[in-house]
């Protein structure tokens, strides 16, 4: 009987599992109320789930609500 011979030139080669396929880029995340991050949908999202705070104790100044609302629809570039 003839048994065959390993070539002696190279080794043999090794199997390498393949990685996982890498993930997309993540888009610009939610904040726990389900909305984008803006002072305004944070407001508005509080409201429509009635956990918004009275205006005596908003967190907001009346300073920073007027500046924000002077700049609705100028965006910033």
């Amino acid at each position: 009987m003839a048994t065959k011979k390993k070539s002696a030139g190279r080794p043999a080669k090794k199997r390498v599992s393949k990685s996982p396929p890498k993930k997309g880029a993540k888009k610009a995340g939610k904040n726990k109320l389900g909305v984008k991050n803006s002072l305004v949908n944070n407001i508005n999202a509080k409201k429509k789930k009635g956990t918004s705070l009275s205006k005596k104790k908003s967190t907001v100044s009346k300073k920073a609500y007027g500046d924000m609302e002077n700049n609705w629809g100028k965006g910033s570039k």
